[in-house]
């Protein structure tokens, strides 16, 4: 039976371009949604800019535009990056719209006639310069828990702690530099504790990951506190019904843009005389399914005051809520002067998305965990996995089926157990993806490349081809060759829709679903094969770099252009000579016998744990053939997750005495490179045990 599932994602702020740490969740969730699609199942996907508060009304008065204009533009700008990106939402809004107002003023008034709500007059953050009440974040002081410095007003991102902006130590207005002082003013609360025994029973069950209500167990210890949803004017927001100068918080009124996406999205569809009901996902004994997509810096507000308001306002709570790391690129946090704080359109200038879509789905876990975008590693992976692969076993069949057979393929396949195999991976690729397992999914789907690959190089249409009275067979096993293609753009499909779509305009099929696994291709004519997929060559992503550091160049460049007085030159600093690894010189050389003596092997890698009390270590389980399994303890933590690792091939050194260290025996060594290191990979075909020359 056909499920309905209602999907959002956090929305982005629009004040700012979408980068890709942001399009970690949207592809995520893109990937999840479309699968459900695929499935058959009605899942509608929502999202919308959060369009309100101080900063906003700032850098409009900046611009010496109206903040209206300034949410419009930038809401353009996103949606462009998210269509380019193939993001496939059912409907994108803003918060900063009458079906928001509508829902933000009905909840607020059913959390006060319920006695949720609370009025008392509060010290606040005043900049005298500026003439304004200070939000939480246009303050910086020291957290007052842990002392760290630089800490924004309502949470400290070093402890974990929240608090109230007059707790913080030796504070400073964001805006002017002065230091504040304190006025009071009437504000209205959300008494959050109110729900404590709800919210400490829902965040136990199915709705959140394990290490997310481990997060929200501290917060339940230090005490579920009164939340200040009001803002002093002037503030870009929604006024709170019954007042003159007070405003919504932007928090309460954001993740209610969920719902107005989806009444907004209900209105469409209904004038277009379609049936989406609104209640039918939002009433409070409604079956419908709800997800949020989220990031683990937000975890406060969707886990406990969302699920808390919506209790408290008569609607449904979330079925589950899946939170995510953050993104770090080649190991480090994404860096402006390095050029790795990548915009979206600036990958898209120079790069396609759906490699992107692809490497950030093949190391997606569903855990709460940080994601490295790693550029050598993704230029490997793209060409080898689709363009080596995936897309590989067309381009090697169809021109025997196009020249030989006039398009047409045969009306039986050479080896039908090995299809009705393929197909028979659905459930396992289904749990996976059910599950956000994408890595895993991934790996299982490039398993399946390899067998195809594999069939094709021990059938070897090519020398068939060239032997007389074998038209029949050749007919038949490109066929084959093409049916296991078409079932792996299935199972890709969700990742790589354009190139699924190709896929399909070259087999010459409606667009595939998950139901056609089952049901080979046969008697069909297919187009004639054009390349479906690049290679990534390194000037593109040096280019890209180039350009994101040359954003950066351009914002920091004065005004004033004329040209500086010349300095007096410098003497230079004497400087100790560069050693030969500095210099690139070659070290001491060996003879060739000094090199036989080392015993390098292909591995497989079956299975990698973290070691408890190492810093740096993974534990690696390799099948080396015919030398048999051997433990070894390799020092690249910083660069993979286990997931990342289990199913490839690497290079060991099989000869090396085993060392006993405290966590167990390490039975050789795992030849890896660089400052964060990867490790070594044989070409397609080598086999574990093969001996390295």
């Amino acid at each position: 039976m056909a499920r309905d599932i209602l999907v959002t994602s956090a929305l982005p702020y629009a004040n700012g371009s979408i980068h890709l740490g942001h399009l970690v969740e949207y592809i995520q969730t893109d990937v999840w949604v479309r699968f459900q699609k695929l499935r058959g199942n009605r899942c509608i996907y929502v999202c919308a800019d959060d369009a309100h508060g101080t900063p906003i009304m700032l850098k409009a008065r900046d611009m010496g535009i109206e903040p209206e204009q300034l949410i419009a533009d930038v809401g353009a700008e996103h949606k462009q990056d998210f269509d380019d990106f193939l993001i496939g939402f059912d409907n994108y809004h803003s918060t900063h719209s009458d079906e928001n107002r509508e829902l933000a003023s009905e909840i607020y008034t059913r959390l006060d006639k319920a006695g949720h709500i609370a009025r008392r007059t509060i010290s606040q953050a005043f900049d005298e310069e500026k003439q304004m009440f200070l939000p939480d974040r246009f303050i910086r002081g020291e957290c007052p828990k842990c002392g760290s410095p630089e800490q924004y007003g309502d949470a400290c991102e070093v402890c974990g702690a929240t608090y109230q902006p007059t707790e913080l130590k030796n504070p400073v207005s964001v805006l002017s530099g002065a230091t504040p002082v304190e006025r009071d003013s009437e504000h209205y609360f959300f008494q959050l504790a109110d729900f404590e025994k709800f919210l400490h029973d829902w965040t136990r069950s199915d709705h959140l990951q394990d290490a997310v209500t481990r997060k929200l167990d501290e917060w339940f210890t230090a005490g579920l506190k009164d939340w200040d949803i009001s803002r002093d004017a002037p503030y870009f927001g929604f006024k709170i019904p019954g007042t003159d100068d007070k405003y919504f918080y932007v928090w309460l009124d954001a993740p209610i843009g969920y719902m107005a996406s989806f009444l907004n999205l209900c209105k469409q569809r209904q004038a277009q005389g379609e049936e989406l009901d609104f209640d039918t996902f939002w009433k409070a004994d409604s079956d419908a399914e709800l997800y949020h997509f989220i990031g683990k810096d937000i975890v406060y507000f969707h886990a406990l005051f969302w699920p808390a308001m919506l209790k408290g306002a008569g609607y449904r709570t979330p079925t589950a809520i899946h939170a995510h790391g953050f993104l770090t690129v080649n190991g480090e946090k994404m860096s402006k002067s390095r050029g790795t704080f990548i915009k979206a359109r600036t990958w898209l200038k120079h790069l396609p998305a759906e490699f992107l879509r692809y490497y950030f789905t093949a190391k997606m876990s569903g855990k709460v965990e940080d994601l490295d975008l790693n550029l050598d590693d993704f230029r490997s992976r793209i060409n080898s996995d689709l363009v080596g692969k995936y897309v590989n076993i067309a381009s090697r069949c169809a021109n025997f089926i196009t020249k030989r057979f006039d398009g047409e393929l045969a009306g039986t396949l050479d080896n039908p157990e090995l299809f009705q195999r393929f197909a028979a991976a659905a459930d396992e690729i289904v749990e996976h993806y059910e599950q956000r397992r994408f890595a895993q999914a991934i790996r299982q789907i490039m398993a399946l490349a390899d067998e195809a690959n594999a069939y094709v190089a021990e059938r070897a249409p090519w020398q068939v081809a060239k032997e007389d009275g074998r038209e029949d067979e050749l007919q038949r096993i490109c066929t084959t060759a093409l049916n296991l293609f078409a079932q792996l753009t299935i199972y890709l499909k969700p990742v790589l829709p354009e190139t699924a779509a190709r896929a399909e305009a070259f087999l010459q099929v409606d667009e595939l679903q998950w139901a056609d696994l089952d049901t080979p291709l046969t008697g069909h004519e297919i187009a004639r094969f054009k390349p479906l997929l690049r290679r990534v060559e390194q000037p593109a992503i040096d280019k890209m770099i180039a350009a994101s550091q040359e954003d950066l160049a351009a914002k920091a460049a004065p005004q004033d252009t004329a040209e500086p007085e010349p300095e007096a030159p410098k003497k230079a600093a004497e400087k100790p000579a560069p050693k030969a690894a500095e210099t690139g010189a070659d070290s001491d050389t060996i003879e060739i016998g000094d090199f036989a003596k080392i015993d390098l092997r292909v591995a497989r890698i079956e299975a990698a744990d973290h070691v408890e009390g190492a810093d740096k270590l993974l534990r690696l389980t390799l099948d080396v053939g015919a030398l048999g399994k051997k433990q070894v303890f390799a020092g690249i933590k910083s660069a993979y997750e286990p997931s990342q690792l289990e199913g490839r091939l690497t290079v060991m050194v099989a000869n090396l005495a085993p060392r006993k260290m405290r966590f167990g025996l390490s039975e050789g060594m795992v030849l890896a490179a660089g400052d964060s290191p990867r490790i070594l990979s044989p070409d397609e075909g080598a086999k574990p045990g093969d001996k390295v020359k």
